[in-house]
Protein backbone atom coordinates (compact mmCIF):
# COMPACT_ATOMS: atom_id res chain seq x y z
CA UNK A 1 0.00 0.00 0.00
CA UNK A 2 1.49 3.45 -1.01
CA UNK A 3 1.85 5.83 1.65
CA UNK A 4 -0.08 9.05 1.03
CA UNK A 5 1.87 12.07 1.59
CA UNK A 6 -1.17 14.87 3.12
CA UNK A 7 -0.64 18.62 2.21
CA UNK A 8 -0.41 20.24 5.84
CA UNK A 9 -3.83 21.60 7.27
CA UNK A 10 -4.60 23.10 10.42
CA UNK A 11 -8.37 22.66 11.72
CA UNK A 12 -9.65 23.63 15.40
CA UNK A 13 -12.54 24.56 16.94
CA UNK A 14 -14.66 25.89 19.62
CA UNK A 15 -18.14 25.48 20.89
CA UNK A 16 -20.23 28.57 20.91
CA UNK A 17 -21.74 27.95 24.37
CA UNK A 18 -21.14 31.73 25.31
CA UNK A 19 -18.91 33.70 27.69
CA UNK A 20 -15.30 33.73 25.62
CA UNK A 21 -12.79 34.30 28.62
CA UNK A 22 -8.90 34.96 28.70
CA UNK A 23 -8.56 31.28 28.90
CA UNK A 24 -9.76 30.69 25.36
CA UNK A 25 -7.73 33.51 23.57
CA UNK A 26 -4.33 32.32 24.65
CA UNK A 27 -4.85 28.43 25.40
CA UNK A 28 -6.82 28.57 21.53
CA UNK A 29 -7.45 31.87 19.65
CA UNK A 30 -4.08 33.27 20.09
CA UNK A 31 -2.22 30.27 18.79
CA UNK A 32 -4.51 30.02 16.17
CA UNK A 33 -3.77 33.50 14.65
CA UNK A 34 0.24 32.17 14.91
CA UNK A 35 -0.72 29.12 12.77
CA UNK A 36 -2.18 31.39 10.47
CA UNK A 37 0.69 33.33 9.98
CA UNK A 38 2.62 30.56 9.58
CA UNK A 39 1.49 30.29 6.29
CA UNK A 40 -0.15 26.48 6.58
CA UNK A 41 -3.88 26.17 5.11
CA UNK A 42 -5.99 27.32 8.56
CA UNK A 43 -9.65 26.24 8.79
CA UNK A 44 -11.22 27.71 12.59
CA UNK A 45 -14.94 26.34 13.15
CA UNK A 46 -17.80 27.69 15.58
CA UNK A 47 -18.98 23.93 16.29
CA UNK A 48 -22.49 24.49 16.86
CA UNK A 49 -23.28 20.78 16.37
CA UNK A 50 -21.22 19.91 19.39
CA UNK A 51 -22.97 22.70 21.49
CA UNK A 52 -26.40 21.14 21.25
CA UNK A 53 -24.90 17.86 22.70
CA UNK A 54 -26.72 20.10 25.90
CA UNK A 55 -29.93 22.28 26.12
CA UNK A 56 -29.41 25.38 23.80
CA UNK A 57 -31.74 28.08 23.67
CA UNK A 58 -32.32 29.13 20.17
CA UNK A 59 -31.55 32.54 20.73
CA UNK A 60 -28.51 32.23 22.58
CA UNK A 61 -27.13 29.87 19.93
CA UNK A 62 -27.52 32.85 17.09
CA UNK A 63 -25.55 35.07 19.13
CA UNK A 64 -23.02 33.32 21.01
CA UNK A 65 -21.96 31.55 17.49
CA UNK A 66 -21.69 35.46 15.99
CA UNK A 67 -20.00 36.38 19.32
CA UNK A 68 -17.28 33.63 19.13
CA UNK A 69 -16.72 34.44 15.18
CA UNK A 70 -16.29 38.05 16.10
CA UNK A 71 -13.69 37.17 18.87
CA UNK A 72 -11.98 35.10 15.98
CA UNK A 73 -11.59 38.33 13.58
CA UNK A 74 -11.08 40.61 16.44
CA UNK A 75 -8.62 38.49 17.81
CA UNK A 76 -6.92 38.63 14.30
CA UNK A 77 -8.18 35.28 12.31
CA UNK A 78 -8.25 37.15 9.33
CA UNK A 79 -11.35 35.57 6.99
CA UNK A 80 -8.75 36.46 3.68
CA UNK A 81 -6.18 34.27 5.56
CA UNK A 82 -7.66 31.16 7.47
CA UNK A 83 -11.50 29.36 6.46
CA UNK A 84 -14.17 31.23 9.43
CA UNK A 85 -17.64 28.75 9.13
CA UNK A 86 -19.93 27.06 11.58
CA UNK A 87 -19.79 23.60 11.82
CA UNK A 88 -23.95 22.89 10.69
CA UNK A 89 -23.28 24.75 7.24
CA UNK A 90 -21.36 21.65 6.18
CA UNK A 91 -23.01 19.18 6.29
CA UNK A 92 -20.02 16.76 5.83
CA UNK A 93 -19.22 17.20 9.17
CA UNK A 94 -22.53 15.77 10.11
CA UNK A 95 -22.42 12.40 7.91
CA UNK A 96 -18.44 11.77 8.17
CA UNK A 97 -19.43 11.93 12.12
CA UNK A 98 -21.99 8.65 11.41
CA UNK A 99 -19.84 6.67 9.37
CA UNK A 100 -17.63 6.96 12.28
CA UNK A 101 -20.12 6.46 14.74
CA UNK A 102 -19.81 3.29 12.92
CA UNK A 103 -16.76 2.65 13.32
CA UNK A 104 -15.16 3.84 16.97
CA UNK A 105 -16.13 1.01 19.46
CA UNK A 106 -18.18 2.13 22.30
CA UNK A 107 -15.33 0.98 24.93
CA UNK A 108 -13.38 4.07 23.56
CA UNK A 109 -16.40 6.39 24.12
CA UNK A 110 -16.72 5.40 27.60
CA UNK A 111 -13.07 5.93 28.25
CA UNK A 112 -13.73 9.58 27.25
CA UNK A 113 -13.36 11.53 30.46
CA UNK A 114 -14.98 14.86 29.42
CA UNK A 115 -17.84 13.02 28.82
CA UNK A 116 -17.64 11.70 32.39
CA UNK A 117 -17.40 15.36 33.42
CA UNK A 118 -19.93 16.84 31.77
CA UNK A 119 -23.13 13.98 32.53
CA UNK A 120 -21.88 13.80 35.87
CA UNK A 121 -23.82 11.68 38.50
CA UNK A 122 -26.79 12.02 35.97
CA UNK A 123 -24.82 9.75 33.20
CA UNK A 124 -28.56 8.16 32.23
CA UNK A 125 -29.99 11.12 31.50
CA UNK A 126 -27.17 12.58 29.53
CA UNK A 127 -27.87 12.70 25.64
CA UNK A 128 -26.42 10.52 23.33
CA UNK A 129 -24.54 13.00 21.21
CA UNK A 130 -22.68 14.04 24.58
CA UNK A 131 -21.56 10.50 24.62
CA UNK A 132 -20.82 9.85 21.09
CA UNK A 133 -19.56 13.25 20.35
CA UNK A 134 -15.77 12.58 20.06
CA UNK A 135 -16.27 10.24 16.61
CA UNK A 136 -18.02 13.59 15.58
CA UNK A 137 -14.82 15.16 16.68
CA UNK A 138 -12.81 12.96 14.90
CA UNK A 139 -15.30 13.76 11.49
CA UNK A 140 -14.11 17.39 12.22
CA UNK A 141 -10.74 17.05 12.04
CA UNK A 142 -10.33 14.25 9.15
CA UNK A 143 -13.28 15.85 6.72
CA UNK A 144 -10.63 18.43 5.72
CA UNK A 145 -7.23 15.76 6.10
CA UNK A 146 -6.04 18.08 8.84
CA UNK A 147 -2.54 16.92 9.78
CA UNK A 148 -2.30 19.43 12.46
CA UNK A 149 -4.66 20.43 15.32
CA UNK A 150 -3.93 23.27 18.00
CA UNK A 151 -5.38 21.72 21.36
CA UNK A 152 -5.28 22.00 25.16
CA UNK A 153 -4.42 19.14 27.34
CA UNK A 154 -7.65 18.31 28.19
CA UNK A 155 -8.84 17.99 24.72
CA UNK A 156 -5.56 15.61 24.13
CA UNK A 157 -7.56 12.13 24.46
CA UNK A 158 -10.03 13.04 21.84
CA UNK A 159 -7.06 13.50 19.16
CA UNK A 160 -5.87 10.25 20.15
CA UNK A 161 -9.50 8.85 19.69
CA UNK A 162 -9.61 10.67 16.60
CA UNK A 163 -6.09 8.56 15.45
CA UNK A 164 -7.54 5.77 16.43
CA UNK A 165 -10.98 6.03 14.86
CA UNK A 166 -8.57 7.08 11.22
CA UNK A 167 -6.23 3.76 11.64
CA UNK A 168 -9.01 1.62 12.46
CA UNK A 169 -10.93 3.21 9.06
CA UNK A 170 -7.65 2.73 7.10
CA UNK A 171 -6.93 -1.26 8.33
CA UNK A 172 -10.80 -1.96 7.98
CA UNK A 173 -10.81 -0.95 4.24
CA UNK A 174 -7.35 -1.87 3.32
CA UNK A 175 -6.85 2.05 2.46
CA UNK A 176 -3.86 4.65 3.73
CA UNK A 177 -6.83 7.51 3.37
CA UNK A 178 -6.84 9.63 6.74
CA UNK A 179 -3.71 10.96 7.89
CA UNK A 180 -2.46 10.70 11.59
CA UNK A 181 -3.13 13.82 13.15
CA UNK A 182 -0.82 15.58 15.55
CA UNK A 183 -1.49 17.53 18.47
CA UNK A 184 -0.36 20.83 19.00
CA UNK A 185 0.36 21.97 22.63
CA UNK A 186 2.13 24.55 23.47
CA UNK A 187 2.97 27.91 25.13
CA UNK A 188 3.31 29.51 28.59
CA UNK A 189 -0.60 29.66 28.87
CA UNK A 190 -1.75 26.76 27.18
CA UNK A 191 -4.23 26.04 30.54
CA UNK A 192 -4.96 29.89 32.43
CA UNK A 193 -6.61 29.02 35.89
CA UNK A 194 -9.18 31.24 38.17
CA UNK A 195 -8.02 34.86 39.24
CA UNK A 196 -9.74 33.88 42.48
CA UNK A 197 -8.66 30.43 42.86
CA UNK A 198 -4.98 29.43 41.46
CA UNK A 199 -5.73 25.59 41.61
CA UNK A 200 -8.76 25.48 39.15
CA UNK A 201 -9.04 26.30 35.47
CA UNK A 202 -10.41 29.83 34.76
CA UNK A 203 -14.07 29.29 33.60
CA UNK A 204 -17.32 30.78 32.02
CA UNK A 205 -19.37 28.76 34.75
CA UNK A 206 -17.27 29.96 37.97
CA UNK A 207 -20.23 32.01 39.97
CA UNK A 208 -17.82 34.67 40.87
CA UNK A 209 -17.59 37.39 37.51
CA UNK A 210 -13.90 38.19 39.37
CA UNK A 211 -12.44 34.84 38.76
CA UNK A 212 -12.00 35.25 35.02
CA UNK A 213 -11.81 38.08 32.44
CA UNK A 214 -14.05 37.68 29.89
CA UNK A 215 -13.24 38.84 26.23
CA UNK A 216 -16.06 41.31 25.96
CA UNK A 217 -14.29 43.41 29.17
CA UNK A 218 -13.52 46.42 28.99
CA UNK A 219 -10.17 48.27 29.98
CA UNK A 220 -11.19 49.58 33.08
CA UNK A 221 -12.90 46.03 34.03
CA UNK A 222 -9.85 44.24 33.02
CA UNK A 223 -7.32 46.36 35.51
CA UNK A 224 -9.67 45.74 38.35
CA UNK A 225 -10.17 42.16 37.94
CA UNK A 226 -6.32 41.61 38.01
CA UNK A 227 -5.86 44.13 40.95
CA UNK A 228 -8.21 42.00 42.90
CA UNK A 229 -6.79 38.97 41.64
CA UNK A 230 -5.09 36.59 44.95
CA UNK A 231 -1.78 36.71 45.06
CA UNK A 232 0.45 35.15 48.36
CA UNK A 233 2.70 38.08 50.06
CA UNK A 234 6.50 36.59 48.85
CA UNK A 235 8.00 38.08 46.50
CA UNK A 236 8.88 36.66 42.66
CA UNK A 237 11.49 33.93 42.39
CA UNK A 238 14.10 34.33 39.71
CA UNK A 239 13.46 31.05 38.02
CA UNK A 240 10.38 29.01 37.69
CA UNK A 241 11.00 26.21 40.11
CA UNK A 242 10.59 28.78 42.57
CA UNK A 243 6.57 28.89 41.41
CA UNK A 244 6.12 24.92 42.41
CA UNK A 245 3.75 25.36 45.18
CA UNK A 246 2.46 28.98 44.34
CA UNK A 247 -0.50 28.52 41.90
CA UNK A 248 -1.99 32.04 41.77
CA UNK A 249 1.95 33.16 41.36
CA UNK A 250 2.63 30.86 38.67
CA UNK A 251 -1.22 31.69 37.08
CA UNK A 252 -0.38 35.34 36.55
CA UNK A 253 3.26 34.72 35.91
CA UNK A 254 2.42 32.41 32.93
CA UNK A 255 -0.49 34.93 31.98
CA UNK A 256 2.09 37.65 31.47
CA UNK A 257 4.23 35.51 29.64
CA UNK A 258 1.60 34.42 27.30
CA UNK A 259 0.13 37.62 26.37
CA UNK A 260 3.74 39.36 26.04
CA UNK A 261 4.93 36.35 23.79
CA UNK A 262 7.86 34.75 25.86
CA UNK A 263 8.86 31.88 27.98
CA UNK A 264 8.17 31.83 31.98
CA UNK A 265 11.90 31.95 32.34
CA UNK A 266 12.13 35.24 30.34
CA UNK A 267 9.27 36.82 32.30
CA UNK A 268 10.80 35.47 35.85
CA UNK A 269 14.19 37.24 34.43
CA UNK A 270 12.45 40.39 34.26
CA UNK A 271 9.84 40.79 37.19
CA UNK A 272 11.97 38.38 39.58
CA UNK A 273 12.72 39.70 42.92
CA UNK A 274 9.17 42.18 42.46
CA UNK A 275 6.51 42.50 44.81
CA UNK A 276 2.58 41.89 43.69
CA UNK A 277 2.44 45.46 44.18
CA UNK A 278 5.05 45.98 41.49
CA UNK A 279 4.34 43.39 39.30
CA UNK A 280 0.13 44.11 39.10
CA UNK A 281 0.37 47.69 37.44
CA UNK A 282 2.94 45.76 34.74
CA UNK A 283 0.41 42.83 34.07
CA UNK A 284 -2.36 45.42 34.02
CA UNK A 285 -0.68 47.78 31.38
CA UNK A 286 0.07 44.25 29.42
CA UNK A 287 -3.13 43.06 29.72
CA UNK A 288 -5.13 46.19 28.95
CA UNK A 289 -3.03 46.93 25.90
CA UNK A 290 -3.19 43.25 24.26
CA UNK A 291 -6.81 42.73 25.30
CA UNK A 292 -9.02 46.15 25.46
CA UNK A 293 -9.14 46.72 21.65
CA UNK A 294 -10.29 42.55 21.26
CA UNK A 295 -13.10 43.77 23.16
CA UNK A 296 -13.62 47.32 21.59
CA UNK A 297 -13.69 45.40 17.99
CA UNK A 298 -16.02 42.45 19.50
CA UNK A 299 -18.28 44.88 20.19
CA UNK A 300 -18.27 46.61 16.63
CA UNK A 301 -18.58 43.92 15.27
CA UNK A 302 -21.43 42.55 16.77
CA UNK A 303 -23.06 45.36 15.85
CA UNK A 304 -23.31 44.76 12.19
CA UNK A 305 -24.40 40.82 12.37
CA UNK A 306 -25.06 40.53 8.58
CA UNK A 307 -21.65 41.23 8.10
CA UNK A 308 -20.52 38.56 10.70
CA UNK A 309 -23.32 36.01 8.94
CA UNK A 310 -21.90 36.92 5.22
CA UNK A 311 -18.63 36.19 6.68
CA UNK A 312 -19.28 32.24 7.84
CA UNK A 313 -21.28 31.51 4.82
CA UNK A 314 -18.00 32.61 2.77
CA UNK A 315 -15.87 30.65 4.64
CA UNK A 316 -18.62 27.52 4.95
CA UNK A 317 -18.38 27.43 0.80
CA UNK A 318 -14.54 27.40 0.88
CA UNK A 319 -14.69 24.38 3.38
CA UNK A 320 -17.64 22.41 1.12
CA UNK A 321 -15.16 22.87 -1.27
CA UNK A 322 -12.02 21.03 0.74
CA UNK A 323 -14.79 18.55 2.43
CA UNK A 324 -17.33 17.34 -0.03
CA UNK A 325 -14.72 15.74 -2.25
CA UNK A 326 -13.08 13.64 0.73
CA UNK A 327 -16.34 12.63 2.02
CA UNK A 328 -17.50 11.20 -1.31
CA UNK A 329 -14.26 9.37 -1.46
CA UNK A 330 -15.30 8.13 1.97
CA UNK A 331 -18.63 7.24 0.30
CA UNK A 332 -16.66 5.52 -2.12
CA UNK A 333 -14.25 3.30 -0.08
CA UNK A 334 -17.29 1.94 2.36
CA UNK A 335 -19.30 1.27 -0.50
CA UNK A 336 -22.16 3.60 -0.59
CA UNK A 337 -23.60 3.97 -4.24
CA UNK A 338 -23.37 7.83 -4.88
CA UNK A 339 -25.40 9.07 -7.85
Amino acid sequence: MTEVVHTPRVFSGIQPSGGLTLGNYLGAIKRFVDMQESGIETLYCMVDLHAITVWQDPADLRHNTRELAAGYIAAGLDPAKSILFNQSQVSAHAELGWLFSCIARMGWMKRMTQFKDKAGKNAENASLGLFGYPALMAADILIYHSTHVPVGEDQKQHLELTRDVAAKFNHDFGVDFFPMTEPVIEGAATRVMSLRDGSKKMSKSDPSDASRINMTDDADTIAKKIRKAKTDPDALPSEAEGLKDRPEARNLVNIFAALNDQTVDATLADVGGKQFSEFKPMLVDLAVNKLSPISTEMARLMNDPAEIDRILGDGSARARKIANPILEKTYDIVGMIRS
